[in-house]
């Protein structure tokens, strides 16, 4: 079974690097896709860094995990990307994979609300929900708005990490250290290319 963590990963970091792992394990995946994301609707217009350079960090960040893959099956398609088209993309490219789509607690609150729910919930075997603090699922509900989805939910804990990608744009752009919060090979290409040394959006 693959899992499918989608995200920005602007830039990724060794919080997306442990919940990914985590994820492998408690839901025995074979591979975890980190689904590169153009341009997530819920941030600001752009991004600091471009599709071509995320890529690159993302490749840097999982390198050396057999596990881990990146997959750019948003990168080439117009937005907005709904979340229903990306796992029926990645069902068409390989059909006999079972797919376990990896959400936080306070996006699966949100999921009634997504793009073709009942849809997206068919194409998913699982759906490994990484709790978060001070955000717990009401199934009973969720189940009476999308009919089949507690069926799918398999919850796991994750160890809180306080990193968080803003941060570390903030620091690269004043400065500061990001050593120990960005896999080594991330920060020697965010100082090589120059990257986030502008102050992005707040």
């Amino acid at each position: 079974m693959n899992g499918v963590f989608g995200g920005t990963f602007d830039p990724p970091h060794l919080g997306h690097l442990i919940l990914a792992e985590q994820a492998r394990q408690e839901l025995n995946l074979e591979r975890v896709l980190w689904v590169l994301t153009p341009r997530s609707p819920l941030k600001p217009k752009g991004t600091p860094a471009g599709v071509a350079e995320r890529t690159r960090l993302v490749l840097a960040a999982i390198a050396g995990n057999p596990h881990f893959a990146l997959s750019t099956v948003d990168v080439d398609r117009a937005a907005p990307t709904y979340t229903v088209e990306t796992l029926e993309r990645l069902r068409a490219a390989e059909a006999q994979a079972k797919i376990a789509l990896l959400i936080g607690s306070d996006s699966l609150a949100d999921l009634p609300r997504w793009h073709e729910p009942g849809r997206l919930i068919d194409l998913c075997a699982v759906i490994g929900v990484m709790d978060r603090p001070g955000h717990v699922p009401e199934l009973a509900a969720l189940e009476r708005a999308v009919p089949g989805l507690a069926a799918k939910v398999r919850r796991f804990a994750v160890p809180q990490i306080e990193i968080s990608a803003r941060d570390i744009r903030h620091r690269v752009a004043h400065g500061q250290s990001i050593r120990y919060l960005v896999p080594e090979a991330v920060r020697d290409l965010i100082e090589r290319e120059g990257l986030y040394r502008q102050a992005g959006p707040a």
